[in-house]
């Protein structure tokens, strides 16, 4: 079970002190929710359900021959973004993605709980934009297909 918050970002703050990976990743299916993503060089196959706050979640890891066999069959747009951890206190960590290409200028901030009570009670920091949680138009396999919300 995945608990997530989702947020669009007020100020980006200074990234040189935090750790960060590159993220690619494509949409096999968006009904259900079939993922592949590529995270500097591990490859993960991964299954959604539809939600917002609350979702299951099941991700498997896969070989670089498995990724690119499965590339193939992408439905839309490959997702390319940068993700920044930050550390934002309570053991919560901030993960700033900052995307690229199709999807330059957009910045999110995903925040993972332990719990729905966690997440609902959660107070963002002040450099956390307006809460899109459940915009389903910023859930990223949303983002692949129809690209940034105006």
């Amino acid at each position: 079970m995945e608990f997530q918050r989702k947020f669009l970002v007020n100020q980006v703050p200074d990234l040189s002190n935090y750790s960060n990976q590159y993220i690619t990743q494509g949409y096999i299916s968006t009904d259900p929710i079939i993922r592949i993503r590529q995270v500097d060089d591990q490859y993960f196959v991964a299954m959604k359900s539809f939600g917002h706050l609350v979702r299951e979640k099941f991700r498997m890891p896969i070989n670089k021959e498995q990724f690119e066999s499965l590339e193939k069959k992408i439905e839309s747009h490959f997702i390319r973004k940068s993700r920044y951890f930050i550390p934002i206190g309570d053991g919560l960590t901030a993960k700033l993605d900052i995307y690229e290409e199709y999807l330059d200028g957009l910045l999110t901030i995903e925040v993972n709980f332990e719990s729905r009570t966690q997440a609902e009670h959660f107070s963002a920091p002040e450099w956390f934009g307006p809460d899109i949680t459940h915009d389903s138009r910023y859930r990223n396999n949303n983002l692949a297909k129809f690209g940034i919300p105006e």
